[in-house]
């Protein structure tokens, strides 16, 4: 009796391991609700971008199109996650899936990698703030 019931945990265990269920979606309820207090304005989204270049582009690519075995981060899945759920992946890592802690870093700055990943296009900030600058320095005489 005691080896059937080691055998279906086992199967039960094996099945919600291999279900590959991403690191966000493992997130409790209870740190999905956690708001992030950043505004996405240009100077967040700029340090954002700084601080992602320098802790995630390793592994999950410049433009955060992911390599190998690591997951792509430029897909709705990330946009439309809930803010806390992503704060929870970055603090706690993934042993199985080879996802370091990040929680050396200060929360702000893993607010700021948050901000970023969410907005759709992480270059678009810094863009159109460069357009919007040179349309106020520029005026036609």
């Amino acid at each position: 009796m005691s080896r059937i019931v080691s055998l279906l945990t086992g199967c039960v265990l094996a099945t919600v391991w291999c279900q590959g269920a991403s690191l966000v979606h493992q997130a409790p309820p209870s740190a999905a609700n956690m708001r992030n207090p950043l505004e996405a304005n240009e100077r967040t989204l700029r340090a954002g971008a700084k601080l992602y270049a320098r802790e995630c582009a390793a592994c999950h690519g410049e433009n955060r199109e992911g390599r190998r075995k690591v997951p792509p981060l430029n897909q709705a899945e990330i946009y439309q996650s809930r803010p806390g759920a992503l704060f929870w992946a970055l603090r706690n890592g993934s042993l199985h899936t080879g996802m370091p802690s990040f929680a050396h870093l200060p929360e702000p700055q893993r607010w700021q990698i948050i901000t970023w990943l969410r907005h759709v296009d992480g270059s678009a900030a810094e863009d159109r703030a460069k357009t919007e600058k040179r349309k106020t320095e520029w005026s036609p005489k």
